[in-house]
């Protein structure tokens, strides 16, 4: 759970976008202040007073916002938001770090909001009109469809295991509902970012307790996980499954009519493997089932999907790029190699997480930032 992906939804706001989140920086951006219609660079400084954007107006076309923390420790996102409706996001920014995202942006007002700083809406204006866009290039207009069609399926997949999940949930059968709880989650964890958009839909599916202000709240998968794997029963969790099924069920119906542009799809592949950093290799996700290998390879399998789309127009304005993605993409994979297992714990194909030590975790730690850091550069250069 948290982060962004983004839907061609608001006319005025052109598209939305998916998030890089973590301390991931954007580089090759466009220059600030470029001529009217082809965007540049917007500096987001998180205090604890505010979030200013600089500058504040910028032109159309491809916007590259570099997000840091200087010195706020209670403000560690920036979201840019038109119409209430969030566009993109950089979370999770302690002080001393930084990142960003990028997107294409269309004429028109909008805000950087700041939660938790004293002033936490800022104003910001896009002017004039592109001179070029992505629809430009015929690599990356079929990237974005490839793309759309493969979320869609993943997401009937999601659909029709987590209908297989509820029926064992309400038939209190526990060995069936614990093999199926993880060929649910996977699909689910292949394109995480795209339920965010949608309000609590994200919240609802896959939050965490501590995600729920109030205990009585917390729903989803985690918290049948939660009565599965510690309670070890599944009283009362019928009306659970059902709900996460109807909730799931809306993803279905939102991503048929979703479209994407190639920096969403791009900040979307790097924030699937921030992902794996934040709450994978920590075990901080599946802390009850511990399954977190599976998720880890889904996480991994979506954001590798998301760059592949973009590999051929990517190969053409920087080899160097896609080959650095690519070669610490196979790092990781031979990382998480040796974790491989058949059939695996819980049907898996993988070992039990808890089983993993903590100098193995940092390992593979060490494998999943080095491809965040390369894939974190192929947003800006897809936006150019």
């Amino acid at each position: 759970m948290r982060t962004t992906i983004g839907l061609t939804a608001i006319a005025a706001a052109a598209t939305l976008a998916l998030t890089a989140c973590g301390g991931s920086s954007t580089s090759g951006s466009a220059p600030q202040n470029a001529p009217a219609g082809e965007g540049g660079d917007v500096t987001v400084t998180l205090t604890a007073d505010g979030c200013q954007p600089q500058p504040s107006s910028i032109s159309s076309g491809a916007v590259n916002f570099k997000v840091s923390n200087k010195d706020a420790g209670a403000v560690t996102e920036a979201e840019l938001m038109s119409g209430g409706q969030m566009l993109g996001e950089q979370e999770n920014l302690t002080p001393g770090l930084d990142g960003g995202f990028s997107l294409e942006l269309a004429k028109g007002d909008y805000q950087i909001y700041c939660p938790g700083a004293k002033k936490d809406h800022w104003d910001f204006h896009v002017t004039g009109d592109a001179t070029k866009s992505w629809k430009d290039n015929p690599a990356l207009v079929t990237a974005t469809t490839d793309y759309g069609k493969w979320v869609v399926d993943q997401v009937n997949q999601l659909v029709t295991g987590t209908k297989a999940f509820a029926d064992a949930v309400k038939a209190g059968d526990t060995a069936k509902a614990s093999v199926a709880y993880g060929q649910a989650r996977v699909f689910y964890e292949k394109v995480e970012p795209v339920a965010e958009i949608w309000g609590d839909l994200d919240k609802n599916i896959d939050g965490r307790a501590d995600d729920f202000d109030n205990p009585a709240d917390f729903k989803g998968f985690h918290k049948i996980e939660q009565s599965l794997f510690e309670a070890r029963k599944l009283d009362g969790m019928g009306p659970v499954a059902d709900e996460l099924v109807t909730n799931v069920t809306k993803l279905q119906q939102l991503v048929a009519k979703a479209t994407y542009q190639p920096a969403e799809i791009a900040n979307g592949a790097t924030e699937l493997i921030d992902e794996i950093q934040k709450s994978k290799v920590t075990g901080e996700e599946e802390r009850y089932s511990h399954i977190d290998l599976l998720d880890f390879k889904g996480n991994l399998d979506g954001s590798m999907e998301a760059f592949t789309v973009l590999l051929p127009a990517l190969q053409k304005n920087a080899p160097d790029v896609a080959k650095a993605v690519q070669d610490r993409a196979a790092a990781v994979t031979a990382a998480l190699k040796q974790y491989e297992q058949s059939p695996g714990y819980l049907n898996t194909g993988y070992v039990d997480y808890s089983t993993v030590s903590k100098d193995q975790q940092k390992t593979l730690s060490q494998a999943v930032n080095a491809l965040g850091e390369a894939m974190s550069k192929v947003a800006a250069k897809v936006s150019q």
